[in-house]
């Protein structure tokens, strides 16, 4: 990577400050359910620890309304995180003010402080578009982010979850401390090392897999992967809407209507390039969106009343065979309805596939979000090579767009 890591800089007798992405899933008695995303800034961490710095850490939780929510805290993540390191981590109940002003003052090397959620202030997710527009939201922006740059002398990134926001702490706020080192933290390095050196150098052949509900959410993705890829798998509802562009009846299922014309361009486009574009050739349908609905598999049409939540075991099977010959592979969305047992065999025969491929040497990336969710529910996570932290971020690293965020760090 061409940027600084926190590797590169010294920190020793200094205040650095770490964006996070510490947006965690809470129970409704404020217990985190999955403490993975804490886990993953742990080497970051204990790195600045060990060389001496005081660290002030800053994150989202959630979508507050731009106002403090005590379902959004980050008190929950400051135990935590405690528990983790062995070591008290101060908490801060605001992430700007007088008072988050004499902790971080106060902090001595090997210190933690976890500031509240950025979210509480409107300012946090003002868009740098409006911000252009109106030189009062342009104004409180910039002063907002003042507030928490001057808290610290390094800026470390290492929130892959949101690096492509142009939230105030994401990218205003180390524009703010230009002069100072800012540099990526180890998880935001491995990020774009997997994600980058996957799609841009693959060993062939090169399989992506896209499932999810809406092709509108991956026609950049599919555009982008088409020259790059030898083939592309179809799964899910987004499925539906290229049936319709071949001509086939949909039923009940979900299908964007305006973008039937563009997934037929898209066949056409795939097929001009060569690269092999495959839809589902059986389908898991069902009387209705529940797990206990009457359900059956169809080939061809889906009639009137049914709608497809699964891909069906002729597909499950033709999906493994691609998956399974592949040198590199590339996964993003589920095939079904997962969270539903009888519509998420199509989904777990792919993760087995992605799987049992890894373990004869190829390189899996997993895409964060639900694919992510479903290769962890089924005890799979050690045996694929990367899980992405960040699932828009990573759907928009495979569109190919760059992030500001990253692009104002140091380079090396």
């Amino acid at each position: 990577m061409a940027k600084k890591t926190v590797a590169d800089i010294n920190v020793k007798g200094k205040k650095v400050l770490m964006r996070c992405d510490f947006n965690v899933p809470l129970d409704e008695n404020q217990n985190i359910t999955n403490d993975n995303r804490i886990v993953q800034a742990l080497p970051t961490i204990k790195h600045v620890l060990a060389g001496g710095g005081a660290l002030i850490l800053m994150s989202h939780l959630g979508r507050p309304k731009g106002e403090p929510e005590a379902k959004y805290s980050l008190a929950p993540v400051a135990k935590r995180l405690g528990e983790l390191l062995s070591r008290k981590v101060i908490f801060a109940g605001d992430c700007i003010g007088e008072d988050v002003k004499s902790k971080a003052a106060a902090l001595k090397p090997g210190d933690v402080l976890l500031l509240e959620n950025v979210r509480f202030h409107k300012e946090e997710t003002i868009k740098d578009k409006a911000a252009k527009e109106d030189a009062q939201l342009r104004q409180a922006k910039d002063d907002f982010a003042k507030q928490i740059a001057e808290l610290a002398d390094v800026y470390v990134d290492d929130a892959f979850g949101t690096a492509h926001r142009d939230n105030a702490s994401m990218y205003t706020v180390p524009c703010m401390m230009e002069g100072k080192p800012r540099v990526s933290g180890f998880l935001i390095e491995k990020e774009l090392k997997f994600l980058g050196e996957t799609v841009d150098n693959p060993e062939k052949p090169f399989v992506a897999i896209l499932g999810g509900a809406k092709v509108s959410d991956k026609i950049a993705v599919i555009e982008n992967l088409l020259t790059k890829v030898d083939t592309i798998l179809i799964g899910g509802a987004m499925a539906y809407t290229f049936f319709k562009a071949q001509g086939k009846q949909v039923g009940n299922s979900l299908c964007e209507d305006d973008f039937v014309e563009k997934a037929n361009s898209l066949m056409n486009q795939a097929h001009e390039i060569g690269c092999e574009l495959v839809l589902p050739i059986d389908t898991v349908v069902a009387t209705a969106f529940k797990a206990d609905a009457e359900h059956k598999v169809v080939e061809g049409d889906i009639e009137t009343g049914w709608e497809g939540l699964d891909i069906g075991p002729k597909t499950a099977e033709l999906f493994a065979s691609k998956v399974q010959s592949a040198k590199t592979i590339v996964w993003n969305g589920p095939m079904g309805v997962f969270e539903m047992e009888p519509f998420a065999v199509g989904t777990k025969a792919v993760a087995t596939a992605v799987a049992e491929a890894t373990d004869k040497g190829a390189r899996s990336v997993i895409g964060g979000g639900d694919s992510a969710s479903a290769i962890m529910q089924m005890g799979l996570q050690d045996r694929v090579s990367h899980i992405s932290t960040g699932g828009g971020a990573s759907l928009e690293f495979l569109e190919g767009k760059k992030f500001k965020c990253l692009t104002i760090l140091d380079d090396k």
